[in-house]
């Protein structure tokens, strides 16, 4: 809770208070991270109690009694353990909820950081790139944590940690373009900013608004390029330059 859940919101918190994003931008960067990391449980929690599966601790958490058989197979009466918690959740191993947590969480301040200081723009320096791993690397020691205390085996901290990076996946690109994207920094604009109204009366899709608004001429032109080759170039009628071949 504390490295996957606070400290990502702390981070959001000062970075809102030192660079004045705006109210929207700081408001949708927020609530993003929340989303993620209450989904991310959420679905963990759904899946550890359609499947269950015992965890590598069971028999400990058991306390079987004196007199138990070691090589037959036995039900839970045999068990002493007298915590119902602690015993039950025994039977709860796949996935790794701490590992689902972790990559929810610090996975999505992973992709806001890179996000903000465009890792993947052509010749980004790898301080930047460096920065932005860190998350990833605390959410990974944490699920690499939960195999070596013996709570969850490999595969339970995979699934964990893939299901935990969907979602903040998913719950990122619910407000900020890809990271390829030259406006990758820029989260989308509110529902009151893109007011449109068609004749039906329904709000337009944003991504239908932004292709609708966009000049086709520009459409093979990449805003991070160098250059446009004079030798291939030609002016179009609004005076653009655009590359004829590639």
């Amino acid at each position: 809770m504390l490295y996957s859940g606070v400290i990502p919101l702390l981070t959001l918190f000062l970075w809102a208070a030192a660079f004045q994003p705006g109210v929207h931008k700081a408001h949708v960067t927020i609530l993003g991270l929340l989303t993620s990391l209450i989904l991310s449980s959420f679905l963990a929690d759904v899946v550890k109690n359609a499947v269950g599966r015992p965890r590598p601790d069971l028999i400990a958490r058991c306390k079987p009694a004196k007199g138990t058989p070691e090589h037959q197979l036995v039900t839970i009466d045999v068990c002493t353990e007298t915590n119902l918690h602690k015993l039950h959740d025994g039977w709860r191993s796949f996935p790794s909820g701490h590992s689902s947590f972790a990559f929810g969480g610090l996975g999505f301040l992973a992709l806001f950081l890179a996000g903000q200081m465009h890792v993947f723009r052509p010749r980004t320096d790898l301080a930047r790139i460096l920065l932005a791993l860190v998350p990833l690397i605390g959410a990974a020691l944490i699920a690499i944590s939960r195999c070596e205390d013996y709570r969850h085996d490999v595969y339970d901290v995979t699934v964990g940690s893939v299901l935990g990076m969907l979602v903040a996946h998913f719950s990122y690109r619910r407000y900020y373009p890809g990271l390829k994207s030259s406006r990758c920094d820029t989260p989308y604009p509110s529902r009151a900013e893109t007011s449109l109204i068609n004749g039906s009366g329904k709000v337009k899709d944003e991504e239908e608004r932004i292709q609708s608004a966009r000049n086709p001429a520009l459409d093979d032109v990449d805003e991070d390029s160098e250059y446009v080759p004079l030798q291939n170039a030609r002016v179009d009628r609004g005076g653009l330059r655009t590359a004829s071949s590639l």
